[in-house]
């Protein structure tokens, strides 16, 4: 008799989340001030949002990305990536803005140790913008969100989570490289580790293996060490979150609805590849 916990059957809400999940809308030349024809608007209580954040309303490209707890693994490891790419970002033109579940306390200390903006980082206490999108809120199958979030990690309500989980113990050649070879390490209760003992144990140029496992110990021994600072409240840690990139007149060129943990991308191996097409 088996005894795996059955996964809820879909809702219509997961249903049109699922319709949503994945937007590209074509990039059009025509005139700024309203959406080409064809176009999908940006859901409206993002816009409504949006509105009242300086530098990001209509008249230029936007990416929005909505991130779960800042003490999750997704948020500290989508917002490494964007800090990466910023000067491309804005040398394209293309102005950033995330909203993560947290205070003003989690925003200083994520800030700090993923390099992220702090002016480019907002945090709600509760994720009501998270729900009014219709963003996946997680498993709600028993015991509250510990033992759902658990579940979650061994890949039940949480499809593409175990794959890629084993993909940063793995390595992948298709993805770039993580640590350089000159730079030192401290994941947890590791001592130090050199770069170059990934280039010595698979090379150089690319994904090695334990290579993005050993950063995500280091993300989990940071959160882990100020848990209350990154998570003040337990309720929401199953919420995932979602990525639009909005067109000056507010149509939708490109969206993305997280399914799981460490799902915030449709191409993990380069999670920000979406943008090619408006980096130029």
């Amino acid at each position: 008799m088996s005894s795996a916990l059955p996964v809820p059957a879909p809702t219509d809400r997961d249903s049109a989340d699922q319709d949503f999940a994945e937007n590209a809308v074509a990039d059009s030349d025509g005139p700024k001030g309203s959406p080409a024809a064809g176009a999908a608007l940006a859901p409206p209580a993002l816009l409504e949002r949006l509105a009242a954040v300086e530098g990001m309303g209509p008249g230029r490209r936007r990416l929005v990305v909505l991130l779960p707890q800042l003490g999750d693994f997704d948020s500290l490891e989508y917002a490494q990536a964007l800090a990466s790419a910023l000067p491309q970002l804005e040398a394209a033109g293309i102005a950033l803005l995330a909203i993560g579940i947290g205070n003003q306390e989690s925003l200083e200390r994520f800030c700090a140790f993923t390099g992220f903006p702090k002016e480019r980082l907002l945090v709600d206490p509760e994720p009501q913008l998270h729900q009014a999108l219709g963003l996946y809120g997680g498993l709600r199958q028993v015991g509250g969100p510990w033992p759902n979030l658990l579940l979650m990690c061994a890949g039940i309500g949480s499809p593409g989570t175990l794959a890629e989980v084993l993909r940063g113990y793995t390595g992948d050649r298709s993805a770039p490289q993580r640590i350089a070879d000159d730079e030192t390490i401290q994941a947890g209760p590791l001592p130090p580790i050199q770069g170059s003992f990934f280039a010595r144990a698979g090379g150089s140029g690319f994904l090695r293996p334990f290579e993005l496992a050993t950063v995500r110990l280091q993300n989990m021994a940071e959160v882990l060490g100020h848990w209350r600072t990154y998570v003040p409240r337990d309720d929401f840690l199953t919420q995932r979150g979602g990525t639009f990139l909005l067109e000056a007149d507010d149509s939708l060129l490109y969206s993305h609805i997280d399914q799981g943990i460490l799902g915030f991308s449709a191409t993990m191996a380069r999670p920000l590849s979406f943008l090619d097409p408006w980096l130029g």
